[in-house]
């Protein structure tokens, strides 16, 4: 992958799909600074750790999760090589037996497709259906990656960016979580 790292949005968007446009707009109208890279689809960690180099930060592992009932859906953010267990989380907010929510609940409630999930997707839930729930170390870095609604294209912008300027903007609260680190056992 032979990526560069440009200052704000595309100079040229006729080329882009309007859901990542209104990203752009958006943070511009928040002036919320941001740095970007185009790629080809990156649809699986390995892909990410290659942007992360380019944006010298990692990308958020977001997942779109819901309760058993599909009643209530979260949006959960964590670091990228952490390992995920639905039970950690599940005693932390509360709701039994999560898993993962169909591609179907993750277009209608944040207009993105299974591999384009990110925060940016909370600009689009406007009836605040979906519940933000954030990793403590991806609250607590400096900067953060994620993607435009699109996975062809990935962010850097501040953390407090984000949870000071973006998320008020959208109307989202995040509730802060804490995921335990898990060791793989050398036999």
């Amino acid at each position: 992958m032979d990526m560069e790292l440009y200052k704000g949005r595309p100079a040229d968007v006729s080329k882009r799909l309007e859901k990542e446009i209104k990203v752009y707009d958006l943070l511009d109208e928040l002036g919320i600074e941001f740095e970007r890279t185009d790629h080809v689809k990156a649809d699986t960690m390995e892909a990410c750790r290659e942007i992360d180099k380019v944006l010298d930060c990692f990308i958020c592992k977001n997942l779109f999760l819901c309760n058993r009932q599909k009643t209530k859906f979260y949006l959960l953010m964590m670091e990228g090589d952490k390992v995920f267990k639905t039970k950690d989380l599940s005693s932390q907010i509360n709701s039994a037996r999560l898993s993962f929510a169909s591609p179907e609940a993750m277009e209608k409630y944040l207009n993105i497709s299974p591999g384009s999930v990110s925060v940016m997707g909370l600009m689009n839930d406007t009836d605040n259906k979906v519940q933000l729930l954030v990793d403590r170390p991806v609250v607590e870095s400096e900067m953060l990656g994620c993607h435009p609604c699109v996975n062809t294209s990935s962010l850097k912008m501040k953390t407090a960016d984000v949870f000071e300027k973006f998320l008020p903007a959208v109307h989202h609260q995040p509730i802060i979580v804490d995921l335990p680190e898990y060791h793989e056992e050398v036999v």
